[in-house]
């Protein structure tokens, strides 16, 4: 398939988990997509491996190296890309710090105050300093669009309330950037995966015995990312939060084993 063949898609975060399956699922439909990340050469997580997999594909993919914790290098990233290209059509922030060790259990006074850099710094800040570097680009697009991959954690307790900070802000700013995106024609949307089985989940996985089956893989998230922007009216779901879930029975989506998980989230809230 080739149906985002000449179209400019940026993911951030995408040596491996979502970001990764993102990148290589907008590859399958001929696009061509810089991903980021500060993990490079030639080992199983790297943004160059991931390149070479959007290529591989059938879409063009371009890796530069960028630490999304430094205003400087998100500068210096879309310096970079507006050198090659004169426009971006898909912005897809997804970049996010797992905090070492991950910030599980126990309460907030439990862990160290960096965790609030990582997950809030990192999972939002972020975001919003790439999509301010990311708007003249936009403006120069057709038929630009944003997603930026969020969380269930943005309405029930996961994890840790850091976590839960970050996630909802994320909501709340997508929904706001929206508001002020509209008059430009360029819808932003929140992505709210399910259980995804990421690199790191399955390394937990497998020490605890831990069941999948029934497990989002990062392509199937990329897959429903991948449909939703290739969609009719995508504007009508402006300033919204999408569930992958939903958009896998809509599109008619299965992994890359061929399954399509049956499972609902469980604190899914109306």
């Amino acid at each position: 398939m080739s149906a985002l063949k000449g179209k400019i898609a940026l993911v951030t975060g995408a040596s491996r988990g979502i970001g990764k399956g993102t990148a290589l699922a907008l590859g399958e439909l001929g696009c061509t997509v810089y991903v980021t990340g500060r993990t490079v050469g030639d080992g199983d997580l790297t943004i160059d491996t991931t390149a070479r997999g959007v290529t591989a594909a059938g879409g063009e993919g371009r890796a530069v190296c960028c630490d999304h914790s430094d205003d400087a290098q998100i500068e210096q990233l879309f310096s970079t890309i507006g050198g090659e290209v004169d426009h971006i059509d898909f912005l897809v922030n997804n970049v996010y710090k797992i905090p070492d060790p991950p910030a599980w259990g126990g309460g907030y006074w439990d862990h160290p105050i960096q965790v609030w850099d990582d997950q809030v710094g990192i999972g939002l800040r972020a975001h919003y300093v790439a999509s301010w570097h990311a708007a003249k680009l936009m403006f120069a697009s057709e038929e630009a669009a944003m997603i930026n991959v969020s969380s269930p954690g943005g309405q029930t307790y996961h994890f840790s309330s850091s976590y839960g900070a970050g996630k909802a802000g994320l909501d709340r700013l997508t929904k706001d950037m929206a508001k002020e995106l509209e008059a430009k024609g360029i819808p932003a949307i929140v992505l709210y995966p399910g259980a995804v089985s990421t690199e790191f989940i399955r390394a937990i996985a497998s020490q605890q015995s831990m069941d999948l089956s029934q497990s989002q893989t990062p392509l199937l998230v990329g897959r429903s990312i991948a449909a939703l922007l290739t969609s009719e009216g995508l504007m009508a779901r402006s300033g919204t939060i999408q569930w992958v879930e939903d958009l896998i029975e809509e599109f008619d989506l299965v992994d890359e084993n061929g399954r399509r998980p049956t499972e609902k989230y469980a604190a899914r809230m109306s």
